[in-house]
């Protein structure tokens, strides 16, 4: 129990913070104020600042996010009435803010607000120490802090450094950037595997027959090439895969390469149900190899299988009906990571990269809320050479996101039915 937790909280917070470390770097380089970069959901239990931004650590281990200046900011601003307390710098401009009535700041200015302007022209104006005889108007410092109610200190959000005071191609670039650090992530970790591995599964149309299987009933043997099937050329195991996953419970013509010689056999593939659908199978494996290039180059190549096999499943979704069964959640990842971790270190690495690579895809789907409706938004403003009203854009991604909120929360019971309630 204690080794699942643990597990599922370092796959979930790599997850994470390779996602949110895409986003927070091209952000940087595009000159996009990344006001916080926090690990987890909730209450903070740590921060700490450094170069202009604040690193947060919360108490759920469910996700994270990365603040940009401008785009989904959650400040409370400065409302007429607050009580703050201020304090200036050297220039004498304000370079702290303080909202937080748990927050003491030693010299701190208290005023009442009765305005601001923190991204403009950045002053604030109110009342000192109770005076309403006398309002004073303070200049505010480009890289001036606020802390927030809950005592996070981050850097106010000047519209020349929000994101969309960023080009087009940065925003575009800045918004992909999480999917792409996922694809990466697999790559990298699927490669780990194939080497610690000792082998890896080659993409030849060489099969293993598994003893008493259909395909060895019918005559098929290890280290036979099947070429064909139902006249249709196979040249890769991938093709094989596709072939006969298409044809279950079908008799099924196979050209089969053996030595020297070509045999034509008959088989009928089993019906086995997957996903909700029947798919095809004989009992044969692909065949291995110890070969260093190879293993290294697994990274590439189960990325690549596993992306196509995905997009299969997409499009089967939208082809067939979706059913909330396609889908898991948290609680499918921790059962996931408790089956994993049984089976050892290469199986916890498997799903890690397996998850990557899920959650880069799905991410790139064009739902509002997602990095793929944010791209597709950019993409439209690159069209209209103007983008969206804010408030167009607003409604838009709140109805994505509570879409996708109300499909968690279905996939969510859905799951622990699945895994705790049998």
């Amino acid at each position: 129990m204690i080794q699942t937790i643990i597990t599922f909280i370092i796959v979930f917070g790599i997850l994470v913070i390779v996602h949110e470390f895409g986003h927070f770097y091209f952000a940087k380089k595009s000159g996009i104020l990344v006001r916080e970069f926090s690990i987890g959901m909730g209450p903070k239990i740590y921060a700490y600042s450094k170069n202009a931004t604040t690193y947060t650590l919360r108490i759920l281990p469910i996700g994270g996010y990365v603040r940009m200046a401008g785009l989904e900011d959650t400040d409370e601003e400065l409302k007429p009435g607050m009580p703050v307390s201020l304090i200036t710098g050297d220039n004498g401009k304000i370079e702290t803010i303080n909202t937080s009535h748990d927050t003491t700041l030693l010299n701190g200015i208290p005023i009442e607000v009765t305005g601001s302007d923190l991204e403009n022209d950045l002053w604030i104006e109110g009342y000192e120490n109770g005076d309403e005889q006398t309002l004073k108007r303070y200049e505010v410092d480009h890289d001036a802090s606020i802390i927030e109610s809950d005592g996070t200190k981050v850097r106010i959000a000047p519209k020349d450094v929000q994101f969309q005071s960023a080009k087009l191609w940065q925003r575009i670039l800045t918004n992909f950037a999480g999917p792409m650090n996922n694809f990466i992530l697999a790559i990298v970790v699927f490669a780990l595997v194939g080497i610690l591995q000792g082998q890896v599964p080659t993409n030849s149309n060489q099969v293993v027959v598994i003893h008493d299987s259909v395909a060895a009933k019918a005559g098929l043997k290890s280290q036979d090439r099947i070429v064909s099937v139902n006249s249709k050329s196979t040249k890769s195991w991938s093709d094989l895969q596709d072939a006969i996953s298409g044809r279950p419970g079908k008799k099924t013509k196979m050209r089969v390469q053996r030595n020297s010689k070509r045999i034509n056999l008959q088989i009928t593939p089993k019906s086995v149900k997957q996903n909700g659908s029947k798919t095809g199978q004989i009992g044969i494996e692909s065949t291995m190899t110890k070969s260093i290039t190879a293993r290294i180059a697994y990274g590439f190549t189960e990325t690549w299988r596993l992306t196509s096999m995905i997009f299969a499943l997409l499009g089967h979704m939208i082809t067939h009906g979706v059913s909330v069964n396609d889908f898991g959640g948290p609680v499918a990842i921790y059962a996931q990571t408790s089956a994993a971790a049984k089976l050892g270190f290469t199986s916890v690495l498997t799903m890690l990269a397996y998850l990557s690579l899920n959650l880069g895809i799905v991410n790139l789907i064009p739902i509002p809320a997602l990095d793929g409706g944010k791209v597709l938004l950019n993409f439209i403003e690159g069209i209209r050479r103007k983008p969206l009203k804010p408030e167009t854009e607003g409604i838009i991604t709140l109805i994505g996101f509570g879409l996708l909120m109300l499909l968690m929360i279905l996939v969510t019971w859905n799951d622990i039915q699945r895994y705790f309630l049998k």
